[in-house]
């Protein structure tokens, strides 16, 4: 055979391969089955709708910077007394969720945040007040309907509204008069315990936290109750050793066991600590109770792999996100966590998360855990710069979501999709030998794709944000409220939409 015939048929095989490639490129090119069409729930989201007095309250604020922190102690201190005596005064009462002392409360908060705001040096007075206020709150809903929409929206307006005032306070103190730890509400508990960052960790506690990702925060907001935690986590304290073991589901690996320094390493922009009130009846009858939960979801977790469930579906054993984990273990012992179920009604909201293979709205959220009345805030960490970054991701995704309602979907680079399968392939061998690939078991290669679009779009208006934060602290003295930076957040998706069209 001459070198020509060996070029000839060389060329032949090549041209073969090139074509058999560019057909399988082609055959992966088409398009997965759309996600089941969603629409709007009959609750419908919860809305403060209150523009308007944000506005009045930021105005105050300026007022108040200007007259001073010697001028405004005695302001400060009245307010202080009148908001714990109206707390004294109906401290042993049982009230109805629509008690007038309630909005009373509600409103003393913002108020005295705008005069705390301009002296935060005394925030951690705010701070106690913030603690009497929940435990107050939390102790009256024990008598509660917690699925009525009334009693949520109570319970929210007051323990996330209470916290969003303090940590705008935070906001305005300097970085060292922000304590990283605040100790809550002391519970008493019998289980195993261990020393965690200066709390006293029970066995059975539960940790929720909030991620570092854009999809963390899109978990934290995507609710009707747009909250500030997207993870939750159950510990184990061995009674001999006194090993601490964090029992949690991750989105690439399913449920897993860490010790304390693999859980922080993993970015934790917040942390909060609850644990089962000690005079709940089946606590009284056997105080081991939390202990044995964590027990058996440790022992569980040991025996076999246990994918993550995509679908949110909390009647599903088989596959557990991450709430089911505390839920699913506490449901062995009788213990029905989540008493009011989370729901997800808005439209743009329910098709986002339906694109990531959530089919399930009414479900278990990680920030709603903590309104459930069968449990005690003990602790929560956070820092300022933490608490920025929580904050812009979250007026990032609240305008994002707006954006949601009026249509946008979740898109992706269509010409990747080839690539995507085959790294799902590779990801799907080596899930079959209990190892984590580039596209996490249970997601599919589409779908992947779309939180690589969501993420690259939530870092650029990210950095759109973070340059308007810098010219509104650098023209007004002060870094910009919630309400502000959510301003800030459409302003910088206005300029992306439009940057966007420019280019087509």
């Amino acid at each position: 055979m001459t070198k020509t015939s060996h070029l000839t048929r060389l060329r032949r095989i090549i041209v073969r391969i090139v074509v058999a490639l560019a057909i399988l490129y082609l055959l992966l090119l088409i398009p997965a089955s759309q996600p089941p069409k969603v629409t709007a729930g009959e609750r419908g989201p919860f809305a403060w709708s209150q523009d308007e007095y944000w506005s009045t309250l930021e105005a105050r604020f300026k007022q108040a910077r200007q007259i001073g922190c010697p001028q405004l102690v005695g302001r400060i201190d009245m307010n202080l007394s009148q908001l714990t005596q109206r707390i004294d005064s109906v401290a042993t009462d049982s009230l109805v969720p629509d008690a007038p002392v309630f909005p009373q409360i509600e409103t003393g908060m913002f108020e005295l945040g705008v005069l705390m705001g301009a002296c935060p040096d005394r925030l951690t007075d705010y701070v106690a007040l913030h603690n009497r206020v929940r435990e107050f709150v939390k102790r009256q809903s024990r008598h509660w309907d917690m699925n009525s929409i009334l009693v949520r929206n109570r319970m929210y307006r007051l323990l996330y509204g209470g916290r969003a005032a303090v940590e705008e306070v935070m906001m305005q103190a300097p970085k060292a008069a922000v304590p990283s730890l605040i100790l809550a509400q002391d519970e008493p508990s019998q289980t195993p315990s261990a020393q965690i960052l200066g709390v006293t960790i029970h066995s059975g506690d539960i940790l929720l936290s909030r991620g570092g990702a854009p999809t963390s925060a899109l978990i934290a907001r995507g609710n009707d109750y747009p909250g500030n935690f997207s993870h939750v986590a159950l510990v184990h304290v061995d009674s001999n050793s006194g090993k601490v073991s964090i029992i949690e589901s991750h989105i690439e690996k399913g449920v897993a066991v860490a010790d304390i320094s693999q859980y922080l390493k993993d970015t934790k922009l917040r942390v909060m600590v609850l644990r089962l009130r000690s005079d709940l009846p089946m606590l009284v009858a056997d105080p081991q109770l939390p202990h044995k939960a964590a027990t058996a979801a440790l022992a569980r977790a040991a025996r076999g792999h246990i994918p993550y469930d995509f679908s949110m579906d909390f009647n599903d054993t088989t596959k557990l996100f991450c709430s089911e984990v505390a839920s699913g273990a506490y449901a062995q012992f009788g213990v029905k966590l989540w008493m009011g179920l989370s729901h997800i009604s808005g439209f743009g909201v329910k098709s986002w998360l339906s694109a990531f293979g959530v089919r399930h709205f009414e479900t278990q959220e990680p920030s709603d855990l903590e309104y459930d009345p069968q449990l005690s805030v003990v602790a929560e960490w956070r820092d300022p710069e933490t608490l920025f970054k929580d904050r812009v991701d979250n007026a990032i995704i609240d305008v994002l979501l707006e954006r949601a309602d009026s249509g946008m979907v979740l898109d992706y680079t269509w010409y990747m999709l080839p690539v995507a399968r085959v790294m799902k392939g590779y990801s799907m061998v080596l899930n079959a030998v209990n190892k984590t690939g580039p596209i996490p078991e249970g997601m599919d290669a589409t779908a992947a794709l779309r939180n690589d679009w969501f993420s690259k779009l939530h870092v650029r208006l990210k950095g759109r944000v973070l340059v308007l934060v810098d010219q509104f602290r650098q023209e007004n003295g002060y870094m910009p409220p919630y309400w502000e930076l959510v301003k800030l957040a459409r302003k910088a998706e206005s300029e992306e939409a439009s940057a966007n069209s420019g280019k087509s």
